[in-house]
């Protein structure tokens, strides 16, 4: 009886896990045209009544209608909708946390402060739940970001339709990620039971224990400098060999720093070492604008939908530093960190910062050809352009506005992907369950 019990328990859990299998596409074989839509390049240019062409994976003509047969193509009809270059998430979790509640699925971060030799994209999965639901808005490529205390790691941008991380696998290990040490002091609280109760005072100085963090990292780069100018090395150290595309720029070092004593701290990266920054948060980054600008430090908006990271901050200032940052002419992306969206409102996140100051083009271009600045593919990407990848999203309306954006097609290197995924396999399955109408 027991024995039976066991079966029909496992039964029973298998059929509560099963989800849906969403295969990856070959590689494209047909030409695809995409034609009478509204073309948003992403850098700016927008031509109505367009046509894109796809071939093996590249897009081969991306304009105004032009005179064509079009011989043995698949020709998609647009009229009325628009044609967006693939959305980008320039900072993301994604396939290293399934379920962030249940320990088992996080493979985000190692034990120790220093850890440069981490590589996240070998920890990638492939199956994750969460990346179907990014593809259905509009999102086909993201940047996989290891977490960590001081110095985590390496991240890797992935396009978001492969069987395993090496066939993701977009551009590896383009960027080293420092946690900088929070600069502020904690505010003193109060203890005791209603108002009684005496001043809790932190048993060590927060700001110096940081700066004394900080003189280690620079002192970790500095024997890695000296390792590096070695000509041989009796033993090879693997913390060391990690940061050699720091010092030949084929790395960028990803800052993740919030308040301007932070930013100006990782502007001394750049002036003893040369790195090519990033500032990943940047919530108080409006204010040191002009100085990253002369700096050439690119900036990541991790959650602009959030509170000010001071108190005397105009509580919308995250919703205007964008704007801040493209009058200054800093580069910038936005991306969408919290935990509970996963990157789904990275369109909406841009579409807020329409509504405090900048262009709807401008907004695109920073989930866009900006991202794919920062993280050095726009060779490959950001931008419908002839000899670029076919990433490629179509939306009935505008992607920015989350009341007419709506996915119908997407295309990553030209092979058109599924757009099924969890979330809608519920909505239909309590649909039909509840003999409800569909749409809202």
């Amino acid at each position: 009886m027991k024995k039976i019990f066991l079966v029909i328990s496992s039964f029973i859990l298998l059929k509560a896990q099963a989800q849906e299998t969403i295969l990856p596409v070959p590689s494209q074989s047909q030409t695809i045209v995409l034609y009478n839509g509204t073309l948003h390049k992403g850098n700016g240019e927008v031509i109505t009544n367009a046509v894109v062409i796809m071939e093996k994976g590249k897009i081969t003509y991306a304009g105004p209608m032009v005179a064509s047969d079009f011989k043995d193509a698949k020709i998609i009809d647009v009229a009325g909708k628009h044609i967006y270059p693939g959305l980008i998430l320039p900072t993301s979790n994604l396939g290293l946390v399934g379920i962030s509640a249940v320990r088992a699925s996080s493979d985000v971060q190692e034990i120790g402060e220093f850890n440069p030799n981490v590589r996240s994209i070998v920890a990638y999965n492939t199956d994750s739940k969460v990346i179907n639901t990014l593809r259905s808005n509009g999102i086909l490529l993201a940047n996989i970001v290891p977490q960590g205390s001081l110095l985590a790691g390496s991240s890797s941008v992935v396009q978001l339709d492969a069987w395993n991380w090496e066939d993701a696998a977009y551009k590896t290990d383009a960027g080293m990620h420092l946690y900088m040490p929070s600069m502020m002091a904690q505010a003193r609280g109060r203890f005791g039971g209603f108002g009684g109760g005496g001043t809790q005072t932190p048993s060590t100085d927060p700001v110096k224990e940081a700066l004394e963090k900080v003189e280690g990292i620079k002192g970790f780069f500095r024997m890695a400098k000296a390792y590096l100018n070695e000509t041989s090395h009796e033993e090879t150290n693997l913390k060391f060999e990690a940061t050699k595309g720091l010092y030949n720029k084929t790395q960028k070092l990803y800052v993740h720093a919030n308040t301007v004593k932070q930013m100006l701290v990782a502007l001394d990266f750049v002036k003893e070492f040369g790195f090519d920054l990033v500032i990943v948060g940047g919530s108080d980054s409006y204010q040191v604008a002009d100085l990253l600008k002369q700096n050439n430090v690119s900036v990541i908006l991790n959650q602009p939908h959030s509170l000010p990271t001071a108190e005397d901050d105009d509580v919308d200032q995250p919703y205007k530093t964008a704007a801040a940052l493209q009058k200054a002419g800093v580069n910038f992306a936005i991306s969408d960190d919290d935990a509970q969206t996963r990157g789904r409102n990275l369109a909406f996140n841009a579409g807020t910062a329409v509504t405090y100051g900048l262009t709807k083009e401008e907004a695109l271009a920073a989930i866009t050809l900006n991202a794919a600045k920062i993280m050095g593919v726009a060779d490959k990407t950001g931008s419908i352009e002839a000899g670029k990848d076919a990433n490629i999203i179509v939306s009935d309306g505008d992607i920015l506005d989350m009341r007419t954006s709506n996915v119908t097609d997407a295309f990553i290197q030209g092979r058109k992907i599924d757009l099924n995924d969890k979330h809608k396999q519920l909505y239909e399955k309590y649909q039909q369950k509840y003999n409800l109408k569909k749409g809202f």
